[in-house]
């Protein structure tokens, strides 16, 4: 199977704002996967965007990857405190973003995985590591150039993601920069 891909919260929140969550699931294409702890933010923050709430009825990012071997768990907090600054009284704070990227660097089965997210620490964090990060634009230009959504509709897409308020770190120039 090609490599998983992991999107953070963030992402997933951008394609709920706009009630567009059919896109990112035709883009990950049952590849996509979630850690507990991006399951967890995600079902807070259906309060918010009910629209999120897609991905649990839909399952497929498939049943969060648990991190339970106190080894694991170890590496995973000093990983969320050290690299990202979560703070030993917040252990919700930065969870996430350490433990999508444990997964994908020391497990077998995600390692070479993708990890899509618009917070800009961690997308330098995963550059630097050598783990494939990929941001929400890159995932509209994948359904431009798959035919799941046309440049203009993608364009689209992405200029309603910040009217609604979502912060994109890249924005294309026009639907031809989708292409």
């Amino acid at each position: 199977m090609s490599a998983w891909w992991f999107p953070d919260n963030t992402v997933l929140c951008n394609f709920a704002a706009v009630r567009r969550i059919d896109v990112l699931e035709k883009v990950l294409d049952s590849r996509g996967r979630w850690t507990e702890a991006v399951a967890f933010e995600a079902r807070r923050s259906v309060r918010h965007l009910p629209a999120l709430d897609g991905v649990f009825v839909g399952g497929w990012l498939g049943d969060p990857v648990e991190i339970t071997r106190a080894a694991d768990v170890r590496r995973v907090e000093t990983i969320r405190r050290a690299v990202f600054g979560g703070h030993r009284g917040r252990p919700l704070q930065h969870l996430g973003e350490a433990q999508t990227c444990h997964v994908i660097e020391q497990w077998d089965e995600f390692r070479g995985g993708r990890w899509i997210t618009d917070d800009m620490e961690a997308y330098r964090y995963a550059v630097r590591r050598g783990i494939t990060a990929l941001q929400t634009m890159d995932l509209v230009r994948t359904a431009t150039t798959r035919g799941i959504l046309s440049a203009p509709d993608g364009y689209r897409l992405l200029t309603d993601m910040v009217r609604a308020g979502r912060h994109l770190h890249r924005f294309p120039g026009g639907p031809d920069d989708l292409l």
